[in-house]
């Protein structure tokens, strides 16, 4: 891995309770091309797969740190994506986006249900949205909590964040991956080096503090990490192709997300879309969890 790759892992990444009586178990699922993929189900209610961010980051956090808390509701799928957390770096070398999606797919047919919701988190939001225009008849809704579908636009977007907050001009590039991710390291470097490098997530360091204890935990080599800003697809621009879904949306966007954009939302244009403006940041299910999980129950009883 080379200190670009380094970097970009340790940077981008930091882009519950269980209910008596409910479910648990704990999995490994094999994929068709031999991937072993670390998947969770618990919780009572439909089935509801959580797709996290990162890219290349784990579901622990998000289970961890109040998530859980939607398992009254509904019957919660962790999972880690392949080369992330505690599955496996992927057996073929695959990290392609249609195989990302086909590991969804495989998680669904393993817990036998014809439909589901999917909620994503982050840079989540891609692989979930290319899953419902995929498979648009095994999704019962989709919840895309802090989303990102156009990479490039959020990773500006900080840019021009960090440069209003440290008062610096990082130019950003109109050129090649690459390029911007440099000056997004520089730029990154700079916030940190002023002591507010967690304010890409949230206002409160005490908040993302938490996140990173348990995130220290992740046991991954994070193999997606060190592949998915060099394969072009990963760099689209999703948001076009939000006119195409027709399923039930809800968008969950944090007043304050500088991760994300706090306006990227107002780049999707979802048929039967229902947006939930929060006063936060990026880590709205642990630090606004009582807000969030109402959103999401009023969206799936609205269902």
């Amino acid at each position: 891995m080379n200190s670009i790759q380094s970097s970009i892992v340790l940077l981008l990444i930091c882009i519950g309770m269980n209910v008596q009586g409910q479910s648990k178990m704990n999995d490994y699922l094999t994929t068709d091309d031999g991937t072993k993929l670390f998947v969770k189900k618990t919780g009572t209610g439909p089935i509801c797969i959580f797709i996290h961010g990162g890219p290349g980051a784990w579901s622990k956090s998000f289970e961890g740190l109040k998530g859980g808390n939607l398992e009254t509701n509904l019957s919660m799928v962790y999972y880690d994506q392949r080369g992330c957390g505690r599955s496996q770096k992927s057996a073929s070398g695959d990290y392609s986006l249609e195989r990302m999606v086909k590991d969804i797919d495989l998680i669904r047919k393993h817990y036998g249900a014809t439909k589901v919701y999917l909620m994503a988190h982050s840079f989540g939001g891609i692989l979930a949205l290319n899953y419902a225009l995929s498979h648009p008849d095994q999704v019962e809704g989709l919840i895309l909590a802090n989303s990102t579908l156009n990479m490039r636009n959020s990773i500006t977007g900080q840019i021009n964040y960090i440069n209003s907050l440290l008062k610096t001009d990082f130019a950003v590039p109109d050129s090649t991956p690459a390029s911007l991710i440099s000056t997004f390291l520089e730029a990154k470097k700079a916030l940190s080096q002023k002591g507010f490098g967690y304010k890409m997530l949230s206002d409160s360091k005490t908040n993302v503090d938490r996140v990173d204890e348990i995130d220290g935990q992740n046991p991954s080599d994070y193999d997606f990490a060190k592949h998915v800003f060099s394969i072009d697809e990963y760099w689209q621009d999703y948001t076009p192709m939000t006119t195409r879904v027709k399923l039930p949306v809800l968008i969950i966007t944090g007043e304050q997300d500088h991760a994300i954009g706090e306006n990227h939302y107002s780049l999707f244009h979802f048929m039967n879309g229902n947006v939930r403006k929060i006063n936060g940041g990026h880590i709205l299910y642990y630090e606004k969890n009582k807000e969030f999980i109402r959103s999401v129950f009023d969206f799936i009883n609205g269902v």
